[in-house]
């Protein structure tokens, strides 16, 4: 028996330009390549027109070249370099777009906020955007915001609040003997005086104040029956008032006629005068000057006892002044 016969392999035809198609696609790849690291670096902003900004911190934990600096949670710059001062403070140097400068300006607050989780974030907030623009090269300090440097003062203060509060609740605290003090209280507000036992401590005290005021009620409505009703005080001193007001009216009329007569007294004097005048003057007539002098002085003396007469009716009708003496110009 015979072996088969071995089969023939399939010829294969060779590939046309094999070498021209491999350099073609080794140069595709290539620019490929160099296409997306130009994308990479016109989306990284390095053919950008940019400008420097320091922000100096404590430490840079947390901080890598390439981070962002956001405003209102859009990046507007970007971490190029840190780098340690001489001073021990860290430099972080940031380049911040020209289109996007201006939202920085000289009261802009940096903040570096590193929480419990997930990375370092460095932002910027511009309160008042019509101050000035932030000048190139500017340095300004980050305010920290370590929510892990927080933790052992928080834990501190929760321990202290829960001491207080077990303090505040124990059975023997200042609280406990206050509200039992208020419960007390309130079961004497529930008694039949009310409130006034609750203030007083017991039934006795506000049943005695109760009948402390009625008596006091009492006598207010005695003392005013006393002083307004009919026949009391206030009836008496208006009547006086009226015979003080009768009285000053006699005297004012008593004053009056005083008046008059005194007027009369003032021109008899002054006849006296006169004819003294003339008796001096005229020797020769001495009778009948000294009998008009007698005239006169009849006359002054009929005068006198009349103002004496309304001197007397006064004193009797005026009850204040007592002084008679009457001074004669």
């Amino acid at each position: 028996m015979h072996p088969p016969p071995t089969p023939t392999p399939p010829t294969t035809e060779p590939i046309a330009n094999l070498e021209r198609k491999a350099a073609l696609l080794l140069a595709l790849v290539v620019a490929v390549i160099l296409g997306f690291l130009l994308y990479v670096m016109v989306a990284r902003g390095l053919f950008e027109t940019s400008q420097q900004l320091v922000l100096i911190a404590d430490d840079s934990e947390g901080v890598i070249v390439g981070m962002d600096l956001t405003f209102s949670g859009f990046p507007i710059g970007r971490v190029r370099r840190i780098e340690l001062a001489a001073d021990g403070k860290v430099r972080m140097v940031i380049d911040v777009p020209l289109k996007d400068a201006g939202w920085l300006r000289t009261s802009s607050v940096f903040t570096m906020e590193r929480g419990m989780v997930g990375d370092t974030r460095i932002r910027a907030f511009s309160g008042i955007l019509s101050d000035p623009p932030l000048p190139a090269n500017a340095e300004r300090v980050v305010l920290r915001g370590d929510t892990a440097a927080e933790l052992p003062r928080l834990v501190a203060s929760a321990r202290a609040i829960l001491e207080n509060l077990e303090a505040m609740t124990a059975t023997e605290s200042s609280l406990n003997a206050s509200l039992a003090h208020i419960k007390t209280t309130t079961e004497r507000m529930t008694g039949p005086y009310g409130a006034l036992t609750g203030v007083l401590g017991s039934d006795d005290n506000a049943r005695k104040i109760i009948q402390t005021l009625e008596r006091t009620n009492a006598l207010l409505a005695k003392t005013d029956q006393r002083v307004f009703g009919t026949g009391g005080v206030m009836d008496g001193t208006q009547s006086a008032i009226r015979s003080a007001k009768t009285t000053l009216d006699s005297g004012n009329e008593a004053a009056r006629q005083l008046t008059l007569v005194l007027q009369d007294a003032r021109n008899t004097l002054a006849k006296v005068d006169a004819v003294l005048a003339e008796a001096q003057a005229v020797g020769a007539n001495a009778r009948v000057a000294s009998t008009d002098l007698v005239t006169l002085r009849a006359e002054v003396e009929a005068s006198l006892r009349r103002i004496g007469q309304l001197t007397t009716e006064i004193n009797r009708k005026w009850p204040f002044a007592r002084d008679t003496e009457i001074t004669l110009p």
